[in-house]
């Protein structure tokens, strides 16, 4: 298997992955450029995640001998799930949803209303929106379990 808990030295790659897709997904619905381009970097995103080891016990990365998504889970709830843009439709975000499932019985998360390629995607493993919430002025955030 490809998948493995991340470690210290997979920081850099994992930010990597978070950056670059954050701000393919996520600079188009709230157009904030401060946060994207400025606060968002790779060295300050590291360092917060080395000060929080809760962060990095509950990461684990597709590693084929390169990083190439990562997958952050409490509970039973998937936080992230990331696969590099270069790198998508190739079964890796399959390969974490299917780890996660199996290894953490995982059955809900929370995704951005209009961030509808991620809905779609954990729609295709069998999860189902089932409520909603309001997460900024007009962004709403969608409660997705997984029907078993």
């Amino acid at each position: 298997m490809n998948i493995r808990k991340s470690t210290v030295n997979d920081l850099s790659r994992i930010a990597e992955i978070f950056i670059f897709n954050n701000r393919i997904n996520y600079f188009p619905i709230f157009k904030d450029e401060h946060y994207s381009f400025g606060e968002l970097q790779v060295v300050s995103l590291v360092d917060y995640w080395k000060q929080n080891k809760e962060i990095i016990d509950n990461v684990y990365v597709y590693d084929d001998g390169i990083v190439k998504g990562f997958i952050e889970i409490h509970g039973t709830e998937i936080y992230k799930l990331y696969v590099d843009p270069f790198f998508q439709n190739n079964l890796i975000g399959k390969a974490l949803i299917t780890f996660a499932i199996e290894n953490y019985k995982v059955n809900y998360l929370w995704a951005l209303e209009k961030n509808t390629k991620a809905i779609s995607f954990y729609q295709k493993y069998g999860f189902h929106i089932t409520k909603y919430r309001k997460f900024e002025e007009d962004t709403t955030e969608y409660l997705i379990k997984l029907e078993r």
